[in-house]
């Protein structure tokens, strides 16, 4: 009778221990194909290969922000993303509205904070033309097809 019990604590412990771990187990995001760095979309890319694509990328997408470069300033535009739809290779972004800076002419949201798309600078939409383009439809700041920065 001891040994059993032993057994069936021993098996409900394993058990206890393999649950959280298959539970916990992440799915991927619906728009992990754009994690990375891209170049373009203000300009037709000219690079797309190694350190030279890779020191200036136009936007960078991660799981939870869409940095974009800026033609006024150095520094990346960050932007949180609120939630994310994918419909047959399109993907729209819903961002965390940006918070006002101040400057010298007191808080001010910048003027270059979205993409210059439809539905404003709170709405990104993406569209997939294949493996390494995108383009982002009708955004009056990114004309041009954005192309992945392919690693060395």
């Amino acid at each position: 009778m001891g040994r059993s019990r032993i057994r069936r604590w021993a098996a409900f412990g394993v058990l206890a221990l393999a649950l959280p771990l298959s539970a916990g187990a992440q799915r991927t995001p619906p728009h992990a194909f754009l994690f990375g760095a891209w170049t373009g979309g203000m300009f037709p890319a000219l690079e797309r290969e190694g350190p030279a694509c890779l020191a200036q990328p136009t936007v960078i997408f991660t799981a939870d922000v869409v940095m974009r470069a800026s033609l006024t300033d150095v520094a990346y535009r960050q932007r949180l993303v609120e939630t994310v739809s994918v419909n047959q290779g399109r993907y729209e972004f819903r961002l965390v509205p940006a918070a006002p800076q101040l400057g010298p002419l007191g808080a001010r949201v910048p003027p270059d904070v979205g993409f210059g798309c439809p539905g404003g600078a709170n709405v990104l939409r993406v569209e997939r033309r294949g493996d390494n383009e995108i383009v982002f439809p009708d955004c009056a700041e990114f004309p041009s097809p954005l192309l992945r920065c392919a690693s060395p």
